[in-house]
């Protein structure tokens, strides 16, 4: 299977009106590799429709929203999705929703409170707005919400890209987790907080990315080797969003390495 990094939001044409949303969904039923569906607006649509909106009120008191994913069997291990800077779109419950295929219980959580753009400048402010304490409260309320259900077995883990990389990491240090997944995310954090992390951390960068550079994870990896916390970090020669199947930074051999590795992690640890 495929996988993106979300670091560029698939433009293109809107769904036509006269496509059903059977034909939309037998479509993605049909097994199409995730990149095909997350390079298609309309597939994409028709896999992010299957997810289901749920909502809850946070320990800070907060109404927040996501949509999951549910696999065929359950109960079932859960894996909590922290979109793009672009915000939660048809993209990241794409991913949701394959990796409920791949048997697990996926949320996509919003930490933008319904807003998405595709303008770079937008998703700057959007990004730049976001209150680190207001996120980390949805994102920590979202993985106990997992934890509690009765569809997940017990085991919890993150993934994010790039802004939501950062997040993914933040969230397991909120609230501990199972396994976290980092792609090209920030990983700057001190020894102190990432010795709240429970379970190993797995990240993925490439060696020309300029601002999640090798300077800032060879810090990390010093300050995991200071917690005492488990870790497996992998290099790819590649560029930031290498993983994108829309982008032109776009790593095909590479985003499918990273996401084997990525479903073997989640396999040994979930």
């Amino acid at each position: 299977m495929d996988i993106i990094g979300f670091s560029h939001h698939l433009g293109g044409p809107k769904m036509p009106l006269s496509l059903s949303r059977r034909d939309l969904v037998k479509g993605v039923a049909a097994g199409l590799p995730l990149a095909a569906v997350l390079a298609d607006p309309i597939q994409a649509r028709a896999a992010a429709e299957t997810l289901e909106a749920v909502s809850i009120i946070t320990d800070g008191g907060r109404s927040v929203n996501a949509a999951l994913a549910m696999p065929a069997t359950t109960p079932a291990p859960a894996v909590l999705l922290i979109h793009e800077w672009w915000g939660l779109n048809d993209q990241i419950k794409s991913v949701a929703a394959e990796l409920a295929r791949q048997g697990y219980v996926g949320l996509a959580i919003d930490l933008y409170d319904g807003k998405d753009t595709d303008s770079p400048d937008v998703a700057g402010r959007l990004t730049q707005a976001v209150d680190p304490a207001a996120a980390t409260d949805t994102a920590a309320s979202w993985t106990r919400w997992l934890k509690a259900n009765p569809k997940v077995d017990g085991k919890v883990g993150t993934v994010g890209w790039c802004f939501g990389g950062g997040w993914s990491l933040n969230a397991s240090i909120a609230e501990p987790v199972d396994a976290t997944v980092v792609y090209y995310g920030r990983v700057d954090k001190p020894a102190k907080q990432l010795a709240r992390l429970e379970g190993p951390v797995l990240g993925h960068f490439a060696t020309r990315d300029q601002w999640i550079n090798r300077e800032m994870v060879d810090g990390f990896e010093k300050a995991m080797n200071a917690a005492g916390k488990p870790y497996t970090v992998y290099w790819y020669d590649a560029d930031h969003a290498f993983a994108n199947p829309s982008g032109g930074r776009y790593d095909a051999e590479d985003a499918k390495l990273a996401w084997e590795r990525t479903l073997a992690f989640y396999r040994q640890n979930l």
